[in-house]
Order: C-alpha cells, then sequence, then structure tokens
C-alpha cells in the first residue's frame, strides 16, 4: 500500500501524523511512505530521519495526496485538504465530525472516503485508546492554561491555585471523572488546589475518590450539583466525552453570568461541539475570549501546543491499527478487528456510525452493510 503523512496545516498545529518508526515498521513490510517535506519539523524530526528509515520525502501536498491510498494524519482534513482527497481514499486522523465544518461530511461521502476515526476506535471494554493519550495532554494542559488565565494579566481575577499559607486555595471544578477528568484533577491536586470531581458515573467517582485518597472531593453530577459547584468555583474544566457525537450542554450561558467576574473555564470537549454553552472553538493564535467576565480558553488541538509529547504518545497507539490496514488491505482488516469497525465514521457514500448520523442529521447505514458483498 502507498501511505500518505501530509504537514498539518490547521493553525499552530505541529504533531506530525507518523513518527520514523511508524515508517520503518510499513516500508520493513514492502509498503510505500510517502512524507511531506518537513512534517515531522515542528515536533522535533528532521527530514533525515524519515529518509534514513526508507521514506520518500515529497516536496508537495498535492502529490502526497494524490498518490496515497491511505493519509495517515493528526487533526480533521480542513478546506484546502478538502479537494485534495481522493475518490475511495483512507483517511486516518482525528475527525470529530459532529463539532467541526459540515462540509468536511459533505466531501467525505461525495467522494467516498472511508474516515477511520481515532476517537471512535473503541475497545470491547469500552475504552478508546487512539484518544486517551491526547486525552491524557489535553487534561494535564487544562490546568496548566487555567492557571495562566487566571492570573489578572490574561483577565482573570489574580487567583494562585496552590494559595499561600493564610489565604484560600483556588478552588477547580472538573465536569467528567474520565481520561480528561483524572489527569486534569491530578495536576490541580498536585498545584495544592481545592478539587471537586462531578460525573455521573457512580463507580467511576469510587475509583476516583480511591486515587485521591480524599485530596479531592467527589460529587454525583447533576443540574443542582453542577450549578452550586461552578458558581463557587475560580476555574472550570469541561471534559465530558460521548463517543463520536457531540458534547451535552452541561453549563449554560446563565450559569456563567453567575460566576465571579475573572473566572476561568476551560473547555476540552470544545472540539465536539464543547460541554459549556458559551464556548466556540479558538487557536493557539487566539486562545480566550470573554463572555460575562468569566475568561473563556477553548482551543480545539490544545495538544498540538507540546508536539513532542503529543506526537511520540499519539502514535505510539495509532501504529498497530494503521499497519494492519496496509498489510492486510482495508476491508479485511475492518472484519478481523471489532475495535477497527467501530473506527469507520463514513464508508463508500454513507454514514456508519450512529452518534455521528444521529448528530448531523444524515441517514445511518451499518458499517457491515456499507460493505455488502466487498472482499
Amino acid at each position: 500500500m502507498i501511505v500518505g503523512v501530509p504537514k498539518e496545516i490547521k493553525t499552530r498545529e505541529y504533531r506530525v501524523g507518523m513518527v520514523p518508526a511508524g515508517v520503518r515498521a510499513l516500508t520493513s513490510a514492502g509498503h510505500t511512505v510517502l512524507v511531506e517535506t518537513n512534517a515531522g519539523v515542528g515536533s522535533g524530526i528532521p527530514d533525515s530521519e524519515y529518509q534514513r528509515v526508507g521514506a520518500q520525502m515529497i516536496t508537495s501536498a498535492d502529490e502526497v495526496w494524490k498518490r496515497a491510498e491511505m493519509i495517515v494524519k493528526v487533526k480533521e482534513p480542513i478546506a484546502p485538504e478538502y479537494e485534495r482527497m481522493q475518490p475511495g481514499q483512507i483517511v486516518y486522523t482525528y475527525f470529530h465530525l459532529a463539532g467541526v465544518d459540515p462540509e468536511l461530511t459533505k466531501t467525505l461521502i461525495k467522494k467516498k472516503v472511508t474516515a477511520v476515526a481515532y476517537e471512535t476506535l473503541q475497545l470491547d471494554d469500552g475504552s478508546l485508546p487512539l484518544l486517551k493519550p491526547m486525552s491524557e495532554v489535553a487534561g494535564k494542559m487544562a490546568i496548566q492554561v487555567g492557571a495562566a488565565c487566571l492570573e489578572k494579566a490574561h483577565g482573570g481575577k489574580g487567583i494562585l491555585l496552590g494559595g499561600v499559607p493564610g489565604v484560600r486555595r483556588g478552588r477547580v471544578a472538573v465536569i467528567g471523572g474520565g481520561v480528561v477528568g483524572l489527569c486534569a484533577a491530578k495536576v490541580a491536586v498536585g498545584m495544592g488546589a481545592e478539587v471537586t470531581i462531578l460525573d455521573v458515573n457512580l463507580e467511576r467517582l469510587t475509583y476516583l475518590d480511591d486515587v485521591f485518597l480524599g485530596r479531592a472531593q467527589t460529587l454525583a453530577s447533576d443540574t443542582e450539583s453542577i450549578a452550586r459547584t461552578v458558581r463557587e468555583s475560580d476555574l472550570v474544566i469541561g471534559g465530558v466525552l460521548i463517543p463520536g457525537g457531540k458534547a451535552p450542554k452541561l453549563v449554560s450561558r446563565e450559569l456563567i453570568g453567575e460566576m465571579e467576574p475573572g473566572s476561568v473555564v476551560v473547555d476540552v470537549a470544545v472540539d465536539q461541539g464543547g460541554c459549556i454553552e458559551t464556548c466556540k472553538p479558538t487557536t493557539h493564535d487566539n486562545p480566550t475570549f470573554t463572555v460575562s467576565d468569566v475568561v473563556h480558553y477553548c482551543v480545539a488541538n490544545m495538544p498540538g501546543a507540546v508536539p513532542q509529547t503529543s506526537t511520540f504518545a499519539l502514535t505510539n497507539t495509532t501504529r498497530p491499527y494503521s499497519r494492519k490496514i496496509a498489510d492486510l488491505g482495508l476491508v479485511e482488516a475492518i472484519k478481523s478487528d471489532r475495535a477497527l469497525q467501530r473506527a469507520i465514521n463514513t464508508y463508500n457514500g454513507h454514514i456508519t456510525y450512529e452518534a455521528v448520523a444521529k448528530d448531523m442529521g444524515y441517514d445511518y447505514v451499518p458499517l457491515m452493510d456499507a460493505l455488502g458483498g466487498k472482499k
């Protein structure tokens, strides 16, 4: 198979879809890997490292997209890349279709592109192995950026999360106790903040209570507990996930208006539409905006700011599946791996992931029906 690795072009996106180890795994198995010039530089990987393991370096993004049977990326294709997608091509990346430009979905359907979405590749135990590493990064970053936004110079109320003797500590609310929430709480507790984690899953709350040994408060999430905790918090982290679907709006515009001026919200779920009503996607160039005197940080590709960590963490998990698709071919790879089946969001002009179809108003076609008699 011919596999293409283009340079990411989203604003300040420095990650890359494949590192030299992934290239070596493919080239040693007889596959061809096309890497766009300087694709890895932002992650600290020079072109020479790719050449050393057998990659063909290509100066033109257009050529990479045109020649490759499978494209391996990090972020969803954006407008300049829509025309570069080839009919019937496989694109393996994060898509978050329910939260991005609807034109992307239209293009995927029109060109019968197979969208293999990192965020919906799901094991039988319900875990999301390709989403987990970036959720870990984003969760930890959420506290870093939130703490900075609380500084007066950045529009915040001037609170130090860890406080000092004789002065109260900063109060942090973490909505969602999944991977994002756990990692955010770890950093916040480590900084000395007063932390509350809210989740609807009581078993998860029991686990989190054991992990933190009383250093973080756990609360069953409902409308009242969210409202009370958000009002009292200096920093609110939104970390709620519905695989493939839009995040539920758990913090209303009205509730944001009841927070103290200079408070901060960081919505890690913004790439899935966000769980805070006042949030909208921002970029690393202009990461924040203010609503009702509350600072909002809503960068949709937070891990792109720490690409040397993020790229290697991500590709450690994505590599086996790209190899499987290349070795077996798409259809056989899908049929042999139930987790990979769940990653297919579009196939042959159909939406094959139910939550995406529902949220975007398309007919849902089960993957095996879309595959039909293909071999």
